[in-house]
């Protein structure tokens, strides 16, 4: 099949009404003053060139009210049948409850009956449900032996821990909820649910043996509970006790603080994701948040430029545009503006066949849903992740959907090839690329270096895949030769450069690993599981495990996760967003800082930001145009009563350079998505150099396309390249002033320099 390769009747649409042509020409004069050490060329911050504001159609209209309409009637059925939240739950686990004699299954249903019961939110109902099961176990001693009883007591004990989280961390939420170590506001003012699950946790203590999972899951819930209520360490038994110390990170990191309150960015939902990008070209960093509950919408947050941000969510059209696990963004039109892919229907298997949605953003503030004019509706399969390349290297970017196949329900993985026109055609099967496994987690990233971005995916349950593109619309899987297939359980993935060699390396994330895992590793036990992996990438095309080296070796479960450069030192550092819907998966975020490509540290502690709860979508990026990378975290669990407030941890700094590249395509796609970036520096006498491939970041949140780029104490670029695989053209430019915005244009050998004021968050809006 022939995808135009190189074909020049498919460049790019770069229609320019005269106005526009004049603002270029006075980009480009201004570019050779950008360059000077003073500064003296700064200019006000210009749109990048866009073409004009798109019309909506009658056509577009009608696409949009039709996934609408199809949206409101999944949030009907949803409501009720869904496995996590559905309403339907109730009264079949009561269904059950009642059809059963046996004694040992009555237990069992009758826990069913009041954890399900706190999982819709209906605490009070599941702790008379309690009462009830324990009056029952009182009268039925006899059936029961000590298992059944030791994990009646863990259930008894989620319960009320998890209503403890509800009448504190929830209804009295502060900056220090849930941080480990907890201390200060993080310590519960109502008691009741620690105390009594500490009683439960006890228990357990004295009659499950020793070194199980249920021994260890206790041990470790134990030690939080008594966190809650400012009595750890000295609360615990010392042959029980986690001690302080292994809380505390090793290394020193400046505390993040986290200010979404003030921003009004805490808003409580259950699991989804983000997107911090330039929606507006404004030149300030924007955010679109979901949730993949079919009852709540996207919600949009423009940042104002004077230290907050202003939620546009109804304004910009998104009303009723419900649910959303995952979020990514591209322009998928190449008019300079960035549009948005919705996944939908994750993990429900064969009742999650709901559509997806591309999101056109309109260049006047708002988005029209062109899913079924775009060809990429003709079939829904439950998916939560998606990554955009320009696969075939025409200038135009493509799309792979990441879907969840099972035996019960057969769903392959789409690839959209991106015709040039506003419509996609499905070529996966054609490409070799339907995966037909599980997938959990998509990126691109040309790993072999010949132009062609590949694409590796991560599947829950099978080995996971490495297709190498062939150039000619196929592709390959060669991850078991390459050393990256036997990772059967994993999650979230991406490609990088930790150790800015130039090549490509890959991060996996382990989703096989339980609370007992991170207890044994509190309790300084071995880890059977649950490690992710980080493989280095070979001048050879293969790739070469260095988790344990790179002191990574830690079951952490990630979901929501991203990588970036939070001290600006040229070393790219990740967060971690951990948790599974299972209330007893409570473990701490994670905050990994780069030790100059050598290994990792885990500052997570120190940073501020090892918050307890569910961590799903991340995104890194410098909101407020202070020149550091600040963190947004979308936070919430998988059912009703695991809703939690997102967190927007501010950089306090790091005192290092940086330069932000803004790239404008014109034979490759608009932004550059795939073209990599080099700044060679010279830091304290020493000559380094630092790369980055133009993306969003890692599968689960998604950072800005313009790439900032931290450099140390270097305070000048010697020499910056940007390589374009599209046109396989390299552009240079040397001796480049530092802390500034740059806009580079495909083909045009000067910088555009763009100035933006610093919104400190002091100045908070939240209108």
């Amino acid at each position: 099949m022939d995808y135009g390769l190189k074909d020049p009747s498919r460049k790019l649409p770069f229609w320019i009404p005269l106005d526009w042509a004049f603002l270029i020409i006075a980009l480009s004069s201004l570019a050779h003053a950008d360059l000077d050490e003073t500064g003296s060329g700064e200019s006000a911050y210009r749109p990048r060139p866009v073409n004009p504001p798109i019309s909506v159609s009658e056509a577009d209209r009608l696409g949009h009210a039709r996934m609408l309409q199809t949206l409101q009637t999944l949030r009907e059925r949803d409501g009720r049948e869904n496995m996590y939240y559905g309403s339907d739950r109730i009264e079949a686990a009561r269904k059950r409850l009642a059809e059963t004699t046996s004694q040992r299954e009555r237990l069992a249903m009758w826990l069913q009956l009041a954890y399900v019961e706190l999982q819709l939110g209906y605490e009070t109902d599941a702790l008379e449900t309690l009462n009830e099961i324990e009056a029952f176990m009182e009268n039925h001693a006899d059936p029961f032996g000590v298992r059944d009883i030791a994990e009646a007591r863990f259930r008894f004990a989620m319960i009320h821990l998890r209503h403890g989280e509800t009448q504190n961390c929830c209804l009295r939420h502060n900056v220090d909820s849930c941080l480990l170590p907890i201390r200060g506001g993080g310590v519960h003012t109502e008691s009741e649910g620690s105390r009594n699950a500490i009683k439960e946790f006890e228990r357990i203590a004295r009659i499950a043996p020793k070194n199980s999972s249920l021994y260890l899951e206790s041990i470790w819930l134990w030690n939080l509970a008594a966190m809650t209520l400012g009595e750890h360490p000295l609360g615990v038994p010392e042959a029980h006790r986690i001690e302080a110390a292994s809380f505390l990170s090793n290394d020193a990191f400046p505390r993040l603080m986290n200010i979404a309150p003030e921003l009004g960015l805490d808003t409580s939902s259950l699991c989804g994701s983000v997107i911090a990008d330039d929606f507006n070209n404004d030149g300030y960093i924007d955010l679109m948040v979901g949730s993949w509950d079919l009852r709540e919408p996207l919600k949009f947050y423009l940042n104002n430029g004077t230290g907050g941000f202003d939620d546009r969510s109804d304004a910009a059209g998104l009303t009723g545009m419900l649910g959303g696990l995952n979020l990514v963004q591209g322009d998928y039109n190449n008019d300079g503006r960035i549009d948005v892919y919705v996944t939908r229907g994750a993990w429900l298997r064969q009742n999650g066949q709901h559509p997806d949605s591309l999101l056109r953003n309109n260049g006047d503030g708002t988005f029209t849903d062109v899913t079924f004019s775009a060809g990429l509706a003709q079939a829904h399969h439950p998916s939560q992740t998606a990554a955009w390349a320009d696969f075939d290297l025409d200038g135009w970017l493509d799309l792979y959907v990441g879907c969840e196949s099972s035996v019960e329900n057969p769903a392959p993985s789409k690839l959209f090839h991106n015709n040039g026109d506003g419509t996609f055609t499905d070529v996966a099967r054609s490409a070799g690329v339907t995966n037909n496994y599980f997938a959990k987690g998509v990126t691109w990233g040309d790993y072999n270096n010949d132009r062609y971005p590949d694409l590796y995916v991560s599947n829950l349950g099978e080995w996971n895949r490495l297709y190498r593109n062939n150039g000619d619309g196929t592709f390959k899987d060669i991850a078991l030769s390459a050393g990256v297939a036997d990772v059967v359980a994993s999650f979230p993935t991406w490609f990088w450069d930790i150790d800015n060699d130039g090549q490509l390396d890959l991060f996996v994330a382990s989703f096989d690993c339980d609370i007992e895992q991170v207890a044994r590793h509190y309790l300084g036990h071995t880890v059977s599981g649950g490690l992710p992996r980080v493989f280095r990438g070979t001048r050879n095309g293969n790739f070469q495990d260095a988790t344990f080296k790179m002191g990574l070796a830690e079951p952490t479960l990630p979901m929501g996760s991203n990588f970036g450069d939070i001290d600006q030192d040229g070393y790219l550092d990740m967060v971690l967003g951990t948790g599974s819907p299972d209330f007893k998966m409570i473990m701490p975020n994670k905050v990994y800082h780069n030790q100059a490509g050598q290994r990792f540290s885990d500052v997570s502690e120190a940073s501020g930001m090892s918050h307890l709860q569910k961590g799903h979508g991340v995104a890194i990026a410098d909101f407020d145009a202070d020149g550091d990378q600040d963190i947004f975290m979308q936070m919430g669990g998988a059912v009703t009563v695991d809703k939690y407030f997102d967190a927007f941890y501010e950089n306090p700094g790091f005192g290092n350079n940086h330069v932000s590249v803004e790239l404008v395509g014109t034979e490759s796609n608009r932004f550059g998505v795939g073209s990599r970036i080099r700044v060679d520096i010279e830091e304290n006498g020493r000559s380094r150099s630092v790369f980055r491939w133009v993306n969003s970041g890692g599968s689960f949140g998604s950072n800005p396309l313009r790439q900032q780029i931290g450099i140390g104490k270097a305070k000048r670029i010697k020499r910056l390249e940007i390589y374009w695989p599209t046109t396989d053209q390299t552009q240079s430019f040397e001796n480049v002033p530092v802390n500034r915005i740059i806009r580079i244009t495909e083909g045009e050998q000067k910088i555009s320099h763009m100035k933006i004021d610093t919104a400190p968050f002091t100045h908070i809006s939240t209108n």
